[in-house]
């Protein structure tokens, strides 16, 4: 009875260590737009996540238009937002970003 409590502990706390690593983030989206879209944009990380509010990024990501409106905040990033490995590596990062210095929120981002 033992062996199997330590079986099933040990599984449980390397499930929510491999959750964690998948679930996006704010700080990391904070360096990846500094990084990649920054300089293209033309924009503060500020200006970028405070052109809309939580909301409206909110929605924007469950009817799928987030790119969009990713676009339409930053034009000059276009290539770079519609890049395949954008989409598949950063969108979250960039969204968790987006979502936590919204205009609404009262955060302002250091970039």
């Amino acid at each position: 009875m033992r062996t199997i409590t330590k079986v099933a502990v040990a599984a449980i706390l390397g499930m929510s260590v491999l959750s964690t690593a998948a679930m996006a983030d704010s700080a990391k989206g904070q360096k990846l737009y500094s990084k990649k879209l920054k300089k293209a944009c033309g924009k503060t990380g500020a200006v970028f996540a405070g052109s809309h509010t939580q909301d409206e990024w909110e929605s924007a990501k469950e009817e799928g238009t987030l790119t969009d409106m990713m676009v339409g905040s930053c034009p000059g990033g276009e290539d770079i937002i519609k890049s395949d490995k954008f989409q598949k590596k950063y969108i979250n990062h960039i969204y968790d970003f987006c979502y936590e210095f919204a205009s609404d929120s009262g955060n302002v981002p250091s970039c």
